[in-house]
């Protein structure tokens, strides 16, 4: 409207130059022509823009990657030169120490400006039993799927639910030439390091190995991490440990309750880890590496959903788990709702993805921990996570807002009556839609592979120990420097009010 009264002024005719009125024109029509051939050529359609295609140069199979990065690595590493090979002396953490403060003075007051920016990591060289012997033991026998838990759960697949170890080393001691991810790199000196990554390969030793063989394997690569000097120098508390499986480690971790932890969750029951153990200032949660295959954007344009409610798992769990129980006899036999019991094996993968991939909900309750993998396969499957988890913590949360994905359901709500498939039928077709979209975002945070992608999950993990950084040296530099026998008076040491911020501050 404003170009046509511009064109319709009321003054003579006479007065108006039909050069400029020409010139005017054919700037308009250029624009014009601009911006719809931009907008039909260049612009992607909104499902691509949502949500790319696979990259076919990146692997995102755990099983697949392993062969790869078995077959091209090295079983030792000569650039670590500076990882002591025995208990360090008095005179090996002084000199530590000194190091360390030079970098600092260097970054406070020299040419240094990279403040924490990117974060530098130190990879312990581990000797190989602590490895890549355990890699190749999985590698060699992971086809035996016979193996099993006691529960019937596929032990191979155990390990790679919960393989972020794997993940997170592997991009690491990648080449620099061959790693994406800008806000984390890689020194091969202690002084230099903000934090220190082990890899210990804590869940494969736990199911793989004999009972009594893995918790030798505990002690002694406990002996070996807690006999560095940086170790030493710290208490552990820059150290970065992960115990994604809560079985795992279980017998020696009070040990290292220090260290950051890589979790699951936090489990809040106490049925896995200790009080004072796990917290949400010390610890960082990961999300489950998925079960099922990433449905992508021509997956998600080729869906179609005509189930309401979907669930396929174990109907049986311990703990807060036992609502699963009542779940099943609130929602069976329901109309367009699917409650199904797990089974093992690709057939049951193949059900379980073809449930969440046909369905617009996806029950997720909590497991024998609050979190389940199950959260994780929705999310990748476009299907919406109706969480009822009380206690549960989510990965990453500092950066995502679950509540763009998910619904979040509390226990006494689901157990009433009619009460949760009412809920859903509420939930407006514009709801659904924008948390369809955002699930189509937000899968990529959720899906490991190598290399690394920015803004993957391991990215994210190193943007959140980003915020943690400076607090954690905070804490490092106070237990340098606090008499211990004045520690239980000072005012931070206090009891956190909520279940997972159990006790004072290392």
């Amino acid at each position: 409207m404003a170009g046509r009264q511009y064109f319709s002024s009321s003054a003579p005719k006479s007065h108006r130059s039909p050069l400029i009125l020409f010139i005017l024109s054919l700037f308009f029509l250029s624009l014009l022509f601009y911006i719809f051939t931009s907008s039909s050529s260049s612009s992607p359609p909104l499902s691509t823009k949502i949500h790319a295609l696979p990259n076919p140069n990146v692997d995102y199979s755990f099983v697949s990657s392993l062969e790869k990065f078995l077959t091209n690595s090295k079983s030792s590493s000569t650039l670590s030169l500076d990882t002591v090979r025995g208990d360090a002396t008095e005179k090996d953490v002084k000199k530590l120490d000194d190091l360390i403060s030079q970098v600092e003075d260097n970054r406070l007051y020299g040419n240094d400006d990279s403040f924490y920016s990117p974060i530098r990591v130190y990879v312990y060289d581990m000797p190989s039993k602590f490895t890549y012997d355990l890699l190749w033991l999985f590698h060699n026998s992971y086809k035996e799927t016979s193996n099993l838990t006691s529960n019937g759960s596929p032990v191979h697949r155990l390990i790679e639910q919960h393989s972020i170890d794997y993940w997170l080393w592997a991009d690491l001691i990648a080449p620099d030439s061959e790693r994406l991810l800008k806000n984390v790199v890689r020194v091969y000196k202690q002084e230099e390091a903000d934090l220190f990554y082990i890899p210990f390969f804590t869940t494969i030793s736990f199911f793989l190995l004999e009972k009594q063989q893995c918790k030798a394997l505990y002690r002694e690569a406990l002996k070996w991490v807690t006999d560095q000097p940086a170790w030493k120098l710290s208490g552990g508390r820059d150290h970065i440990l992960p115990v994604h499986h809560p079985w795992s480690f279980k017998s020696v971790r009070k040990f290292m309750k220090n260290a950051i932890w890589l979790l699951p969750d936090m489990d809040s029951t106490g049925n896995w880890y200790k009080p004072g153990q796990v917290y949400l200032e010390k610890d960082l949660i990961l999300p489950y590496v998925p079960n099922v295959e990433w449905c992508d954007s021509k997956c998600l344009l080729a869906s179609k959903r005509t189930t309401l409610l979907f669930f396929r798992g174990r109907l049986k769990r311990n703990a807060g788990g036992k609502i699963r129980s009542k779940l099943v006899t609130e929602l069976n036999g329901a109309k367009d709702v699917i409650i199904e019991e797990g089974t093992a094996g690709e057939g049951g993968k193949a059900a379980a993805q073809t449930g969440m991939r046909t369905s617009i909900f996806c029950l997720s309750p909590a497991g024998d921990t609050p979190s389940s993998a199950r959260l994780f396969d929705a999310i990748v499957s476009g299907c919406i996570p109706v969480i009822v988890s009380d206690e549960l913590e989510l990965p990453f949360e500092g950066i995502l807002d679950y509540r763009k994905i998910a619904v979040f359901i509390s226990s006494s709500d689901a157990l009433q009556p009619g009460w949760l498939l009412s809920f859903l039928r509420s939930i407006s077709p514009t709801q659904i839609k924008e948390r369809q979209i955002n699930l189509a975002k937000y899968s990529r945070h959720f899906l490991y592979s190598h290399p690394a992608m920015p803004m993957g999950p391991e990215d994210l993990v190193w943007r959140m120990m980003a915020g943690k950084l400076v607090n954690i040296k905070l804490h490092v530099r106070r237990s340098q420097r606090v008499v211990k026998e004045s520690r239980s008076l000072c005012t931070c040491e206090c009891r956190r009010p909520n279940s997972t911020s159990p006790g004072p501050l290392p």
